[in-house]
């Protein structure tokens, strides 16, 4: 091993049985940055933790030495808080409120969001949707910061590129915690090109210019199994997809290579801990 600096780096990681497991098995595979959520995804039903399930939680955050900055919730995947259908609109809302109370209890302070889509209401509607959705939410817990992630332009989604982020943290009344995830595989199928230095300095200034690079606080790493502008979102495998060994020159990046980088890539523990290792054996050979 060099001596350059180590990646924060993780997973999305299992919680079925409870909370307790996560710090130690993000040690396991090689990570000390994780991803979890906060409830069944595919539930609209979600309740706060256990106090036992919270303590064990804490105490093996502390005994692996693993820093809570460096930690996200992702919320459902039913939530849509850009939707036009009041019933589904107020649901999502309350799932969100939830799920960032379920945030405070564990101390952590991301919760990950996709904006969602209008489902062809329009853009301007579905973002006002969005931020009024996020001013109730970020009312009601005071302790979490919302993270918008990146999506492709594809079912009415919200967010496929920055002048989009902006007019939605615009709107929001505590714009100062409101953040970023980038998705590599997501931003190259939207058409951002992650494989070449060219593409990252036009995909920073563009952050930059709509939204500040301040925001961007995590980054999704995975592949992706389609082309560029493809805007069909199929997460692949470390090195198996369309970035493949092009993935070294976003790691190259001295913005992207210093956030939190966490795997959301097929497979469960003992394929993200592959990938984990393959990540770090592209780092240690970049000359930075």
């Amino acid at each position: 091993m060099s001596g350059k600096r180590e990646l924060i780096i993780g997973a999305h990681m299992p919680i079925g049985g409870g909370f307790a497991r996560v710090p130690k098995e993000t040690v396991e595979i090689g990570g000390n940055a994780f991803q979890i959520f906060p409830h069944n995804p595919r539930q609209w039903n979600a309740k706060l933790p256990s106090d036992d399930d919270v303590v064990h939680f804490l105490r093996d955050v502390k005994k692996y030495n693993l820093n809570p900055e460096n930690f996200m919730c992702h919320a459902g995947y039913l939530v849509n808080i850009a939707s036009p259908k009041e019933d589904i609109w107020e649901k999502s809302v309350a799932l969100l409120i939830t799920e960032a109370k379920i945030c405070a209890r564990l101390g952590i302070k991301y919760l990950n969001i996709h904006p969602g889509s209008h489902l062809g209401l329009g853009e301007k509607e579905g973002i006002e949707r969005v931020a009024k959705a996020l001013n109730i939410v970020m009312e009601k817990e005071k302790n979490v910061y919302i993270l918008l992630e990146n999506v492709v332009r594809k079912g009415g989604n919200i967010g496929y590129n920055y002048a989009q982020m902006r007019e939605i943290i615009s709107l929001c009344k505590y714009e100062d915690r409101i953040g970023l995830t980038f998705d590599t595989c997501h931003g190259y199928d939207a058409g951002y090109d992650v494989t070449t230095a060219e593409g990252i300095k036009q995909l920073l200034e563009e952050i930059d210019r709509e939204v500040g690079i301040k925001r961007l606080k995590f980054v999704h790493l995975n592949d992706t199994k389609n082309e560029l502008g493809s805007q069909k979102d199929r997460h692949e495998n470390i090195g198996n997809g369309k970035i493949g060994e092009k993935l070294e020159v976003f790691l190259s990046n001295p913005i992207f290579n210093s956030l939190p980088l966490i795997l959301e890539t097929p497979g469960d523990n003992p394929e993200h801990a592959e990938d984990i290792a393959k990540v770090k054996a592209i780092w240690e050979k970049i000359d930075c």
